[in-house]
């Protein structure tokens, strides 16, 4: 009984993959492409635009929609938060925060979903494995992280340029006076900046992998006690996906403030 146990929980956690150096299905490596990843993830991100294209269309200055009351709901609490931060509102960041949030958001809330579903209607196309929820892939949450990694990086450049991106690298945190702290810095600076992406991606992988896990154990119990168990995961589950987009979207947020500042 525990190798069903184990060979099922296996089964769920196993991703469709694609080897791109053989062109076939691959048993891992630097070269496969989870496909479930990058198609959910795709589909998300389809939901997340056309439905905000839609109301974005049909937005009208009389009595709203529900849909166009939800849309500028969290359009305006992400633009708080993003003049919150850098103590304006910046379309650019707006925008990168309100696509983090929404994105990240839409991708776990997947994991609501019954767990047994996506790898059924899988298999009536003939497919053994696929893994729905894509923020429970560390190659997705760390794609996100480096993505943030490469913007921090660019906005840094374009608000200090070549001179003062090169201070925050070598002249920080201690003064340049001696020769010997230039590589400290140096050293200290990058170690920081590659620790946010890591972080970043670990944190939402983390807690993401946890949730589903624990939906899968749920669905090995008894049929009557599984009700219990997912009814009372969902609530708390809710939450748990809803704090770590905002967290990833804040911290996002931060790191470009962070990136702005003048010393």
């Amino acid at each position: 009984m525990a190798n069903t146990y184990a060979e099922y929980i296996n089964h769920h956690l196993a991703h469709l993959e694609f080897n791109l150096l053989t062109m076939s299905p691959g048993n891992g490596g630097f070269w496969t492409l989870h496909l479930d990843t990058i198609l959910l993830s795709l589909v998300m991100g389809g939901v997340f635009f056309f439905t905000f294209l839609f109301v974005a269309k049909r937005a009208n200055s009389g009595v709203p929609s529900l849909w166009q009351n939800i849309v500028e709901s969290v359009v305006e609490f992400v633009d708080q938060q993003v003049v919150d931060s850098l103590g304006r509102s910046s379309p650019f960041v707006g925008g990168l925060a309100l696509t983090i949030f929404v994105w990240v958001f839409l991708m776990n809330f997947i994991d609501m979903i019954p767990v047994d579903l996506f790898p059924w209607l899988a298999s009536m196309a003939g497919v053994e494995y696929f893994r729905p929820v894509a923020t429970a892939d560390l190659n997705m949450t760390f794609a996100l992280s480096l993505s943030v990694f490469f913007i921090v990086m660019g906005v840094m450049y374009h608000s200090k340029g070549l001179l003062g991106f090169l201070r925050e690298f070598f002249c920080h945190p201690f003064p340049p006076q001696f020769i010997i702290t230039i590589p400290i810095n140096f050293f200290l600076k990058t170690l920081e900046e590659l620790s946010r992406p890591l972080s970043l991606s670990l944190r939402l992988f983390g807690n993401l992998y946890a949730g589903e896990l624990i939906f899968i154990l749920i669905a090995l119990l008894p049929w009557y006690m599984q009700w219990l168990g997912a009814g009372l995961w969902l609530t708390l589950h809710i939450l748990i996906i809803t704090l770590q987009a905002f967290i990833f979207m804040m911290l996002t947020i931060v790191y470009i403030a962070m990136a702005e500042e003048s010393h």
